[in-house]
C-alpha cells in the first residue's frame, strides 16, 4: 500500500471512531480499527492530532454532498424534489452535527472556515431544483432555497428543535403548504 493509501485508509476508520470516542479515540484503537500495527500510523502522519484533522476535514468535505445533490432526479414534482434535496441536507447535518458533539466542537475548525465558496455552489445546485417551477413560486427559487435551508438546519439539530425533530415532508409541507388549514371558500 502507498504512503498515501495508507493516509486515505486510516482517515476512513478514524471518522467514525471520531464519531464514538471524539478526541478521547486513542491510536491502538485506530490501529486496530484498521488492522495495522500501532507504528504504522506515525508512518504517515506526524502526529495523532494530525491524523484528526485529517478525519475531520473529510468528514466535513463537501464534495460527496455536492454530488449527491446533484443526482436529484430533475424530473420529479417540484414537492418530491424539493423534499429530496430537504433528505440529502438533514443527512449532511446530522452527521456534522454528531461529529462537532462528539469532538466538542463549537463550530467549524478554522481550516474550513473558506467553505463559503462550497456553500455558494450548493445553493446553485438546490436553486437549479427549483426553477423549473419558479413561477409558481411567491417568492424567488433562491428565497425559497434559503427557507429550506434554515428549516432544514433547524428542524434537524437536536437542540434547536428541542429532540422533535422535522419529516422533509414537514419541512417542504410548510414551505409549500403553510400550517393553516384552507377556509370555506378560500382557494388553496
Amino acid at each position: 500500500m502507498t504512503p498515501d493509501d495508507r493516509r486515505e485508509a486510516l482517515v476512513d476508520v478514524t471518522i467514525p471512531l471520531l464519531h464514538e470516542h471524539g478526541r478521547a479515540v486513542t491510536t491502538r484503537q485506530i490501529a486496530d480499527a484498521a488492522c495495522v500495527a500501532e507504528g504504522t500510523i506515525f508512518r504517515v502522519f506526524e502526529s495523532k492530532e494530525d491524523l484528526v484533522t485529517a478525519a475531520v476535514e473529510k468528514a466535513l468535505d463537501l464534495e460527496p454532498f455536492l454530488a449527491d445533490l446533484e443526482a436529484v432526479d430533475l424530473d420529479q414534482p417540484l414537492r418530491q424534489r424539493l423534499t429530496d434535496v430537504c433528505a440529502r441536507l438533514q443527512e449532511r447535518f446530522r452527521g456534522i452535527f454528531a461529529l462537532m458533539t462528539a469532538m466538542g466542537m463549537v463550530g467549524p475548525p478554522k481550516a474550513h472556515r473558506h467553505m463559503e465558496e462550497g456553500r455558494r455552489r450548493a445553493e446553485r445546485v438546490m436553486v437549479a431544483v427549483v426553477e423549473p417551477d419558479a413561477d409558481l413560486l411567491t417568492c424567488t427559487p433562491e428565497q425559497l432555497v434559503h427557507m429550506l435551508r434554515m428549516l432544514t438546519f433547524s428542524g434537524t439539530h437536536p437542540h434547536i428543535s428541542d429532540g422533535h425533530l422535522l419529516t422533509p415532508e414537514q419541512i417542504v409541507g410548510t414551505l409549500l403548504d403553510g400550517v393553516l388549514k384552507p377556509r370555506a371558500g378560500e382557494d388553496s
